[in-house]
């Protein structure tokens, strides 16, 4: 990268050993397809009391707010992190739900937010405004296109406190909408470092990005149509400037970006998006005979390759560790 890009992205608050060896970050991050596609959040970093309306393709959204405000692209984290549940849960055959009952400390882990208590504060202040935020829309979520009102969840609820008021546990349930999006697999995988961009429009820029970049080599839009997808408030000549910033910091995951003739930005995917299949040492392949007496390790290697390639192929900073962990877990 760049001029030192990744220091203007949040430090990683809690490092962990590799891909596939810590339970909590088990659940790759995913992102609902629809509202990657279409302005639903607010970027705004003070309570947002506007009612925001988009109309593209055919699909109107109405995003109306409570008291408390319109729900920000920061209060997202909660929604990705239970859509990622979802889909972890799902992948594993187990049955689920719109409601889930998370720990409160592991949402906080997952999206690299502080743990203290001031993050707490905030992640229920998150609660308040996705469930108080209501949504107006014709968006197709699986094969379905509705019109109809909803919260972006349902409920939540605080099962557990500590002595110092901080919450342990909390059950949230989602709307219908955002649960047959999850049922229909209607989600995108998305890179860890999402949750390390400090800024709301960085965020929302690489939504997009990776929606309509997706495994292709580059997307091409005009700044036009980029600012109307992004719901920024900001007018078209900061917009652009902001974009220019962003492109000149180069710390965006995954994608490049850069400003091209006729007003129209070009992402470009970056090699990590494009990682090649980890390679193991012989000597990991013994180990792992040694945990599973008498198994196929060429077809366990195989196996675990397809679960990397399926899950976004994360660029993983030792594959040896990271095979080893995930046999450990199939022995456990």
């Amino acid at each position: 990268m760049q001029g030192g890009g990744r220091g203007a992205l949040l430090p990683d608050r809690h490092p962990t050993g590799d891909f596939f060896v810590c339970d909590i970050l088990d659940a790759i991050p995913k992102d609902d397809i629809g509202t990657m596609e279409h302005p639903v959040f607010s970027l705004a970093t003070r309570p947002d009391r506007r009612i925001l309306r988009y109309a593209r393709g055919g699909v109107e959204i109405t995003v109306t707010p409570s008291v408390k405000g319109l729900a920000t692209i920061h209060d997202k984290d909660v929604l990705i992190y239970c859509i990622s549940q979802l889909v972890a849960a799902l992948n594993a055959g187990r049955a689920v739900s719109r409601t889930l009952t998370l720990r409160a400390h592991d949402l906080l882990v997952a999206t690299n937010r502080e743990t203290s208590g001031d993050g707490y504060r905030r992640l229920r202040d998150a609660f308040e405004r996705l469930a108080g935020t209501r949504i107006t829309t014709n968006l197709v979520a699986g094969d379905y296109e509705t019109t109809a009102g909803f919260g972006l969840i349902e409920s939540w609820e605080i099962l557990r406190r500590t002595r110092g008021g901080r919450m342990i546990s909390v059950t949230v349930t989602l709307s219908e909408w955002l649960f047959r999006a999850v049922l229909a697999k209607s989600v995108l995988t998305i890179s860890r470092d999402y949750f390390r961009l400090r800024k709301p429009l960085e965020r929302r820029i690489y939504e997009l990005a990776r929606k309509h970049c997706g495994r292709q080599e580059s997307w091409r839009v005009s700044v036009a149509v980029l600012h109307e997808k992004s719901g920024s408030a900001s007018p078209r000549r900061v917009f652009r400037a902001m974009l220019r910033q962003m492109a000149a910091s180069n710390h965006l995951p995954d994608y490049e970006m850069e400003e091209e003739a006729g007003d129209i930005i070009r992402f470009t995917s970056r090699a990590a998006v494009l990682e090649a299949p980890p390679v193991l040492r012989a000597e990991t392949l013994e180990k792992a005979r040694a945990l599973m007496p008498g198994a196929d390790v060429y077809a366990l290697e195989a196996e675990w390759r397809g679960v990397w390639a399926a899950t976004g192929r994360a660029r993983l900073r030792s594959p040896d560790a990271a095979f080893l962990g995930w046999v450990r877990k199939r022995v456990g």
